[in-house]
């Protein structure tokens, strides 16, 4: 599969992370603690770091949370958690920036919303001292434009223009140049204040699939900036997944976005963990990183021992889950690994060959034994009842041979 070719942008450097068209998608996750619980904030930080999330971002909402946010990133730093920190402003950041210079000084990255920092005179006088702050403390900054929170002033006046047109715009088109201005609109003066562009990431996300899509492209057109993709409000379980994974991959397939996060309702019983293992499922099938070997095996169908492929596939995952942090330190590459379990003679036989490694499992009318497989060929045929344990042997062995030892 052709790897799609990235948008041009700039390197923009957020703590010890570059993100840009020269450097991995970056994943982002976003903390549902209140800020100001420094243990709750604390854990779910690291939780989500641990599982991948390449920078954090968390709801700097008040003074409580923008006193408490230097000692949570104090107590990371000193159990070694690297990670870009990211403070999240709406309608008081320019106060607390200001208030809480610490703040400003540790945090790694500001994100912005041009639609509340202010009205009239306000919002510029707002929005340019969050600006200021970041340029002397050498910071990142993402203007991220919300179809929830638009600056109403700059709607409207772009509604009154259309009006009078003779062939005036619908809807969509009037949302989506009304978020597109004000994010290059907000970008422009944040460049006039000082900051460079590889300082500054956009944003422009919306609850509907098609218009999100349909106003990144026209931003991507229109702008060499750094982006940030996110379906906002995507809701949560299974639509939330499938909607966010077809937005992102829709734009991300057309080169567009540096970087990216899922956005999903919590559940309860499920961990925050979730967005973090969509991003790098989403960007592991379509080629463009690799986080952990990949595991193809077949549906099942009548033809199938449903049972013993289903437990195997299940071991193996298991497995991977267990070793793969130990893996990924003692056999770099292993990640990239492709390994197959299929379960009747249809495709068995074929898919396995495709993998690096694979096996065959016998459906229910066939010969009850497993062939193996290794870069193609025929490696050994397994039978009675410890298939699961040699295979898993089998693949253990063929991890140590095939990727020396870091």
């Amino acid at each position: 599969m052709k790897i799609p070719r990235r948008r041009k942008t700039p390197a923009v450097q957020v703590g010890k992370i570059f993100l840009g068209s020269r450097h991995p998608i970056v994943i982002q996750a976003m903390t549902n603690t209140p800020t100001a619980d420094i243990a709750a904030t604390v854990n779910q930080t690291a939780l989500l770091i641990d599982s991948g999330a390449e920078m954090i971002r968390w709801t700097i909402n008040d003074e409580r949370a923008a006193q408490a946010a230097p000692e949570i990133i104090r107590i990371l730093r000193g159990k070694g958690y690297e990670a870009p920190l990211i403070g999240d402003f709406h309608f008081n950041g320019h106060i607390l920036l200001t208030q809480y210079p610490q703040l400003a000084r540790m945090l790694d990255k500001y994100r912005i919303n041009p639609g509340n920092v202010g009205r009239g005179k306000n919002r510029d006088e707002n929005f340019n001292t969050m600006i200021k702050t970041a340029v002397a403390h050498n910071k990142a900054v993402r203007i991220g434009v919300n179809w929830g929170s638009l600056d109403p002033e700059l709607l409207k006046d772009i509604m009154d223009k259309n009006s009078r047109k003779k062939n005036p715009k619908n809807a969509r088109e009037i949302m989506s140049d009304a978020m597109i201005k004000s994010a290059l609109s907000s970008a422009q003066q944040a460049l006039r204040l000082g900051l460079c562009k590889e300082k500054l990431v956009l944003s422009v996300k919306l609850s509907d699939l098609p218009d999100m899509v349909f106003v990144y492209e026209r931003l991507a057109k229109e702008c060499d900036f750094a982006l940030h993709l996110g379906l906002t409000e995507a809701g949560g379980g299974l639509p939330g997944v499938v909607s966010s994974s077809a937005a992102l991959a829709l734009l991300l397939q057309q080169g567009i976005g540096d970087t990216i996060r899922v956005s999903l309702s919590p559940e309860p019983e499920v961990s925050r963990a979730r967005e973090v293992e969509v991003c790098q499922a989403l960007l592991q099938s379509m080629g463009l990183r690799h986080f952990r070997p990949t595991v193809i095996s077949c549906p099942g169908c009548g033809r199938t021992n449903c049972g013993q492929f289903q437990e195997l596939a299940g071991a193996v995952n298991a497995h991977i889950q267990k070793n793969i942090s130990s893996w990924r330190k003692n056999y770099p590459g292993v990640e990239k690994l492709k390994i197959a379990i299929m379960g009747c003679v249809v495709n068995g036989p074929g898919e396995s060959r495709h993998a690096d490694i694979g096996i065959s499992l016998p459906g229910v009318s066939e010969e009850p034994s497993a062939f193996v497989y290794i870069h193609g060929k025929k490696h050994t045929r397994l039978k009675g009842n410890n298939i699961q344990d040699e295979f898993i042997r089998i693949l253990e062995e063929y991890i140590a041979k095939r990727f020396p030892e870091g």
